[in-house]
């Protein structure tokens, strides 16, 4: 089998929820008459967003999703809190379009365990209070620092991680397998693993490479295509004058060598390829329908 034969062949995104933070956390110093233009917020601030998935597929049935959304271990209070949403829980319709359903993955790919990254890797049971893993059957991968640091996180960020998510991952015999990666890694043929700092440490990009095209799933580092600017970077950051470089660097090998962007936050469009404005500035195009690659279509899709 040759290297091209052996890369993705296919990649989807899934939407596993809509939600809402606050528009201003979500751009940090950007004045709300900038941000609101592209986001508008509801009566209570909030900006529309999703947690948006994506599922890789290999030619001999390997499957690999990358992130899990928010999960259904959330109380009406919070879920009223965070708009909670349109969901899909555990990914199962989604899923199943495919001909696949939660114990069909073979590996889950984690950018980092924020509560909206990590949240649906375990899923309620049978009784009231049983938690099951939702991927029983896949391999899941994390940064090692990133595995770390959300087992005693900040005060600052800390209601980002619920140790309840992800824990148990590495304290319960019959959880599924945990690979802890260290750096640049390619993890699986065609998928390598870039870390980033800024928004937390240990988070990692997915760059995704088939036989016709790159994409960059960019987790929490451009959240939406309203992010793309040096200066829009979320209040959430632990490190953002270290996001805004991350950034940079980035969207220079992505216009360089023509990548594909995927934003897992975005509520309306999942991929995007960059372009320069009149003044320089990056700006995200959603792929027009004749330039889209095959990996990227849908099965039935023309």
């Amino acid at each position: 089998m040759s290297a091209s034969e052996k890369l993705p062949v296919r990649i989807t995104p899934m939407v596993e929820s809509r939600f809402g933070l606050d528009g201003g956390a979500m751009f940090g110093i950007i004045p709300r008459p900038l941000w609101s233009r592209t986001n508008p917020p509801d009566e209570q601030n909030r900006i529309d967003m999703t947690s948006r998935c994506l599922l890789i597929e290999y030619a001999d049935g390997t499957s690999v999703l990358v992130d899990v959304g928010m999960g259904d271990r959330w109380t009406d209070k919070e879920r009223g809190i965070y708009n909670v949403h349109a969901q899909d829980i555990g990914l199962k319709h989604a899923l199943s379009t495919h001909a696949l359903d939660p114990d069909s993955i073979d590996h889950v790919v984690l950018t980092h365990l924020h509560f909206d990254h990590a949240g649906g890797l375990r899923s309620k049971g049978a009784a009231p209070s049983e938690f099951v893993p939702t991927f029983k059957n896949a391999k899941h991968w994390v940064q090692r620092r990133n595995w770390s640091w959300a087992h005693a996180p900040s005060a600052r960020d800390g209601g980002s991680y619920r140790r309840d998510d992800f824990a148990w991952l590495g304290e319960s015999a019959s959880a599924p397998e945990l690979e802890l990666v260290d750096g640049v890694a390619e993890i699986l043929p065609g998928i390598e693993v870039l870390p980033q700092h800024g928004h937390t440490y240990g988070m990692q990009i997915i760059k995704i490479r088939t036989a016709s095209c790159t994409v960059a799933f960019l987790a929490d580092l451009i959240p939406t295509s309203s992010h793309m600017r040096d200066p829009y970077v979320m209040g959430y950051d632990l490190q953002p004058t270290v996001t805004v470089e991350e950034k940079r660097a980035l969207l220079y090998e992505a216009t360089r060598h023509d990548w594909i962007l995927c934003f897992e936050h975005d509520p309306i469009t999942d991929f995007a390829r960059v372009e320069l404005d009149k003044r320089g500035q990056p700006r995200a195009v959603a792929l027009a329908s004749g330039e889209v690659p095959e990996e990227l279509k849908a099965p039935n899709a023309e």
